[in-house]
């Protein structure tokens, strides 16, 4: 059946376009760059925020008095539509500066000054003066989180946030209270984030195009610490941090920039540059040995074991089960993740190895993901109140600590991990893409369960970016079932289908963001993007087929460390320092 098609006028370009088309992007496929504030296409998630509040895309459309938003008006047969006309020109600037006029004038201080898109259209509409005066509005309020900053005095009502957190991640833990000029996004019930059911996936502060949602940041603290003589400062690297942080620099999406990181985080003051690939590694011999026990069980007629088994790598798909799955805390890997397991073993095996009493010691993570900075602060990964991992700063924050050092990123040469926390496997690296963590256990369980070595090490039919994937694996003559989601939307399906035992999976991999860490809350924006999500993923990929080792079980390191500390996996010393458990943070919970 052929699709339907209008064909209508823009400025003096004649175009046909698919019906229900909206101007704004009928304007796009013919280079017309209309402004837009409050609208984003969030690609690959099939939502759209366009609830047409902000009225900067407004056109002018022949045989209509009113202005038409572009974003929400769509193209008829016929449609004559102007995008630059002076009426347009003027309105467009009367509208940003009626935003600007209940705006805080704080651009000096503000964390997006820069990259902020209301800063940007007041460039571009020639906003020079300020003819409409408003003022903050007390009702509004300024709350610090570990992990965001939520400061609703800058808010611009675009409603972003709430697409993303309620239509994208169904985490529903943001949304428009009160009515009039008292109007205000928050929480149900005007709760504080740190009480809603917020996973602080950062998905919301990835989307805002102002300063009303940021992160917490933590790079003048880590200065302090860095310049005290009595502290030891090391630092651990995400995987999706390095295939990332060279498009802060003006380098091409996709460009692995791990040499150079090392060398610039040498250069900032870091006593020890270590990976959070090797505790990745160590992710594996653990959780891949819960997958092969749960299994094993599972095979010997027990029925009451927990199966499917989830991966519990990610704080923010940890947070969400835990609010909205509460019944179901027995089904994920006790496994923690790898910036928590690497704190763990650094304060103990490698500061007992070198002598450096567990509070002289700063752990340091450089993490894509804005959850992990409140997985830092949870209690049960604290020793008599000290952290395992002190603090964890974002890509974002990273880059801006090099820039504000004053190092030439791109010139760099490049440096090495220290060893022996520094050392990894190809399997390590690719826990930053969705699927990832999936294929690395794969490596693992494969052989441990056939003693037979891979053939081909990749298994590629659980990479891609579609949002829920599926593959069987033989397993000398067993059909493991595997399944993995990206997003919390997808997510909460997979859940759903188990809780009504409709799923027939015996592992899932769930990550929070799209594409995984590499689209994580901390990174460069990528304005949903897949494009340059796909290209941070290849780089992962890369780096993996380039390295002598490719499965976790392979490195020494790895192997010495249960050697000389930790006994084997899941013994009673590597559940006291690697694993952990989960509470139910449901609504009403705590008051039962």
């Amino acid at each position: 059946m052929m699709e339907k098609t209008v064909t209508l006028q823009i400025d003096k370009h004649t175009l046909s376009v698919p019906e229900g088309t909206t101007i704004l992007d009928a304007a796009r496929q013919i280079g017309i760059n209309i402004p837009t504030l409050c609208h984003i296409n969030l690609k690959g998630t099939c939502i759209k925020s366009t609830p047409a509040s902000c009225r900067i895309c407004v056109v002018e459309v022949e045989g209509r008095k009113n202005l038409a938003p572009a974003c929400a008006t769509r193209c008829t047969e016929g449609m004559v539509v102007h995008t630059s006309t002076l009426r347009l020109m003027n309105a467009r600037k009367v509208i940003v500066e009626l935003i600007l006029s209940d705006h805080p004038n704080e651009c000096l201080t503000c964390p997006k000054s820069g990259d902020c898109e209301l800063q940007a259209l007041a460039r571009r509409f020639n906003v020079r003066e300020m003819p409409f005066q408003g003022g903050e509005l007390s009702l509004r309020k300024k709350e610090v989180t570990t992990s965001i900053v939520r400061n609703m005095d800058k808010c611009i009502f675009c409603r972003r946030c709430e697409s993303v957190c309620n239509d994208v991640q169904t985490v529903g833990a943001l949304g428009a209270v009160r009515r009039g000029f008292n109007t205000t996004i928050a929480p149900a019930f005007e709760k504080q984030m740190k009480e809603s059911e917020c996973t602080y996936c950062g998905q919301c502060v990835a989307v805002c195009p102002v300063g009303a949602l940021t992160e917490h940041d933590h790079t003048n603290r880590l200065l302090e610490d860095l310049e005290n003589p009595d502290k030891v400062v090391v630092v651990q690297t995400a995987p999706a941090v390095r295939v990332a942080l060279g498009e802060l620099f003006g380098l091409e999406p996709g460009t692995s920039v791990t040499g150079r990181l090392v060398t610039a985080l040498r250069e900032l003051g870091f006593d020890y540059v270590f990976d959070t690939d090797f505790a990745a590694d160590l992710t594996i011999m653990e959780e891949g040995s819960e997958v092969l026990d749960r299994l094993s069980r599972y095979l010997d007629g027990d029925k009451k074991v927990a199966l499917p088994i989830l991966t519990s790598c990610c704080p923010a798909w940890v947070n969400f089960f835990e609010h909205h799955f509460p019944d179901m805390l027995d089904i994920p890997s006790t496994a923690r993740s790898p910036q928590q397991m690497f704190g763990s073993i650094a304060k103990s095996y490698w500061a007992e190895k070198l002598g450096i009493p567990r509070e002289k010691l700063v752990v340091v993570s450089i993490m894509p993901c804005l959850a992990k900075k409140y997985e830092c602060d949870r209690d049960e990964f604290k020793v008599n109140g000290n952290p395992d991992v002190d603090y964890s700063i974002s890509t974002r924050e990273l880059a801006t600590l090099i820039k504000r050092a004053n190092i030439a990123f791109n010139t760099l040469p490049d440096g090495e991990f220290d060893l022996p926390l520094g050392a990894s496997t190809g399997a390590g690296v690719i826990f930053g893409t969705t699927g990832g963590v999936m294929e690395a256990a794969l490596r693992t369980v494969y052989e441990l369960y056939t003693g037979k070595q891979l053939e081909k090490v990749a298994f590629t039919e659980v990479r891609g970016l579609e949002g829920l994937r599926e593959a069987t694996i033989d397993l000398n003559g067993f059909p493991l079932k595997v399944g993995i989601a990206h997003g919390l939307g997808n997510a909460r399906k997979l859940l759903e289908d188990i809780r009504h035992k409709r799923c027939q999976y015996h592992v899932i991999e769930i990550m929070a963001c799209p594409g995984g860490c590499i689209g994580g809350g901390g990174q460069p924006l990528h304005h949903g993007n897949f494009d340059v999500l796909k290209a941070r993923a290849q780089a992962l990929y890369q780096e993996d087929a380039g390295k002598p080792l490719r499965k976790s079980h392979e490195n020494p390191y790895i192997q010495k460390l249960y050697e000389e500390y930790l006994g084997k996996p899941l013994s009673e010393k590597a559940h006291h320092l690697l694993h952990t458990h989960y509470f139910n943070r449901s609504y009403g919970a705590n008051e039962q």
